[in-house]
């Protein structure tokens, strides 16, 4: 098997495990009062704040699940090895604006119940808002790059 067969082979893995963590987080977010009903018999924050713990993670989960799909999309393209197109550039920036939105929940979060684990969670978020953010203007210009390229063959 030589090395671009390798690499194709690890891209589909990545997308089949994007899938599932797409799947699975849709019945996670679906079983949220379920989970959260049975596991605040052991995190008394969850069981002092139940409702709004239920509606803001129900809210994240949905987020994360656009961010998984947004994903998904890109690997099509990357599988499909036509990844410089507009609707990747589109894809990145949605990632970048769901990103911070996450961040803005995680403050609710942390403003509803503290942990020191949210602080974490909210500095990846900015990072990763930001990181998507940049890299749909580096996409943005290689998408150009390449229009004017195939106009030019």
């Amino acid at each position: 098997m030589d090395a671009k067969e390798k690499k194709m082979q690890l891209t589909r893995r990545v997308k089949y495990l994007l899938d599932f963590m797409f799947y699975s987080g849709i019945l996670l977010t679906l079983s949220l009062p379920f989970s959260l009903r049975f596991g605040s018999r052991f995190y008394e924050p969850w069981a002092e704040h139940y409702w709004p713990a239920v509606v803001i993670y129900m809210i994240l989960g949905v987020a994360a699940s656009i961010l998984l799909n947004e994903l998904r999309r890109i690997f099509k393209t990357v599988l499909a090895e036509d990844c410089f197109v507009d609707a990747n550039v589109a894809s990145l920036r949605k990632m970048g604006s769901v990103s911070f939105f996450i961040v803005l929940m995680s403050i609710v979060r942390f403003a509803v119940y503290m942990t020191t684990a949210i602080l974490v969670v909210i500095l990846v978020f900015i990072i990763a808002g930001l990181f998507s953010k940049v890299l749909s203007m580096v996409f943005e210009e290689a998408v150009r790059y390449k229009e004017e390229n195939d106009l030019t063959i």
